[in-house]
Order: C-alpha cells, then structure tokens, then sequence
C-alpha cells in the first residue's frame, strides 16, 4: 500500500521509513550492508548501496520529509541530487531531528506537511494509482 506522505528518519547504517495518512502508518526499516574490505572506496559504496535501497522504498510517494542528523542528511541530500534526480521533487523538506519515536517523527510530519501544503496553495493531489 502506497501512502502520499512519508517520513524518513536516516543515519549512516540504518533508515526508518513511516508512510502515512489520516488513519495509518506503514513503517519499513533498511538497514546498511557492511563490507568489510580493504579496498579503496568500499565504505563509500556501501553507502551509497544503502541509500539506493532507502531511495527504492520510497518510490511511489509524492512527498516525503527527510530527517535525522546534520550529517547523514548532508551525504543522504547529495547522494539524491547526484544519483537520483528524478526523486528531487519528491522530498519536499530536511529536518534535524534527534532519536524521535516513531509516534513523535510521524507527529513532526503531519505537522510538516501541513505547513507545506498551506504554502503551496493546498495538498497536492494524489496520484490516481493511488486514490
């Protein structure tokens, strides 16, 4: 089940995504895969491997709010805006957070979107598939 709006809690080794709507909440975590080599750049590819699965599983959602650290976000942004252009438009914001449950991070949300939509002229329609 797709969901318009989704939350993204992200460091380093782990992403917490929480798709939501007025009545649910559908959590998926990915968690990073270590390879522990000695070769040059390996810690930078198992990065990037573990934010192609986060940017994965968020196909499909319209608008998605990103959180977590000053750094993960950092690197999470860049990879997007390198890797995965076509998902710019979808993240609709980043917010520094620090260790929320997951009932606090979908709270921080709503009310994000909130805010969002009522600059932007009001919500966003959902895609047809959707509805």
């Amino acid at each position: 089940m797709t969901m318009f709006h989704a939350v993204v809690l992200i460091d380093h080794h782990q992403a917490q995504v929480l798709q939501f709507d007025a009545e649910h909440v559908q959590a998926e975590k990915v968690k990073a895969r270590t390879h522990h080599t000695k070769q040059h750049g390996s810690a930078v590819r198992t990065e990037h491997e573990f934010y192609a699965v986060v940017c994965d599983a968020l196909a499909g959602i319209a608008e998605v709010l990103v959180t977590g650290s000053h750094t993960a976000l950092t690197d999470f942004r860049h990879y997007v805006e390198k890797h995965r252009p076509a998902l710019v438009p979808q993240v609709v914001g980043y917010e520094l957070v620090d260790h929320p449950s997951d009932r606090q991070l979908v709270a921080l949300a709503k009310q994000y979107f909130l805010k969002y939509d009522q600059m932007n002229g009001g919500r966003t329609a959902a895609p047809e598939s959707s509805r």
